[in-house]
């Protein structure tokens, strides 16, 4: 285990925040902070986002249950694991996994497990991205996507999702962080 040393650096002091921006997926606000050295900074931003899951899911034949859907940011479609905000009536990050799976492929049940946990950018943003390896889920029912999601579901050997990372298909950092992770410890 690592071993700390006695001049970390220590957190700093929030003087005054002020909310620039409010909305249910994403609000700004200004700190004016004071560094351990004494030093100010009056205009460092905060983006606060609410925490996401994404889900690593694994069939009972082995075949990764991997989205695709267009992502306007990038202006690009592109492969995905399923993924999507942990809403306030989700008793745990669990719970909005296993929502979020059946909501956008149908798929559930299996063994269920808590596998990573990134935070996007700790400089600047306020959310985690909590990832779950579900193994042996299978096809329930329907989907119940929302107006704004148009979505495929692909169902991949594992030898595909990983030709997608080495190529960069997978364009989401915090999905492909987990996935990496994934086939690291299969070694």
């Amino acid at each position: 285990m690592v071993k700390i040393k006695e001049n970390d650096p220590k957190p700093w002091t929030v003087l005054k925040s002020e909310y620039l921006f409010q909305r249910p997926w994403l609000t700004a606000r200004r700190d004016h902070v004071r560094l351990p050295s004494g030093v100010e900074h009056p205009e460092f931003y905060i983006l606060e986002y609410p925490n996401w899951v994404n889900v690593i899911a694994i069939t009972k034949e082995k075949k990764f249950v991997m989205i695709r859907q267009y992502r306007h940011a990038i202006g690009e479609t592109a492969f995905e694991m399923v993924a999507g905000v942990i809403d306030p009536e989700d008793k745990d990050p669990e719970m909005a996994a296993r929502r979020e799976l059946m909501e956008e492929t149908g798929f559930g049940g299996g063994e269920w497990r808590l596998f990573s946990k990134f935070a996007p950018n700790t400089s600047a943003m306020t959310n985690c991205s909590y990832t779950y390896l579900a193994t042996d889920v299978e096809y329930l029912g329907e989907r119940h996507l929302e107006p704004t999601e148009d979505i495929v579901v692909y169902e991949l050997e594992e030898a595909e999702v990983r030709e997608l990372l080495e190529t960069g298909e997978i364009k989401q950092a915090l999905m492909a962080a987990p996935l990496w992770k994934y086939f690291a410890l299969k070694k």
